[in-house]
């Protein structure tokens, strides 16, 4: 199947210049703020999930790939299964406290919600 970008070019008005390329804007990710400057929630999260709970940590201003490497290190520390993705952490099970004493002993400026 042939490269279908033109989902990206919607509302593009093309040139009849045949010398014309068209070049898409790099998305810019924003840089990742000390741990001593992060200010980060945790939360726990009940709703669409079944009636699980999670445990939610939000907040992260960075890239992908620490924010990754953070949730990968809390999950290891609590030792249950999660995510990172979309700037927030989810830890399954109700470890707050855990996670929020975690996080303060890194470094970060963690506080415990609702």
């Amino acid at each position: 199947m042939a490269d279908n970008d033109w989902k990206k070019r919607l509302g593009v008005v093309f040139s009849t210049d045949p010398g014309y390329i068209y070049e898409e804007e790099k998305e810019v990710q924003a840089e990742t703020l000390p741990p001593e400057k992060q200010r980060l929630t945790v939360t726990i999260d009940r709703r669409n999930r079944g009636g699980k709970q999670v445990t939610l940590v939000s907040g992260f201003t960075g890239t992908d790939e620490d924010l990754a490497e953070l949730g990968r290190t809390l999950k290891v520390k609590c030792g249950v299964g999660g995510s990172a993705k979309n700037g927030e952490i989810t830890i399954q099970g109700d470890f707050r406290d855990k996670v929020t004493a975690l996080l303060c002993s890194m470094g970060y400026k963690a506080r415990r919600g609702n």
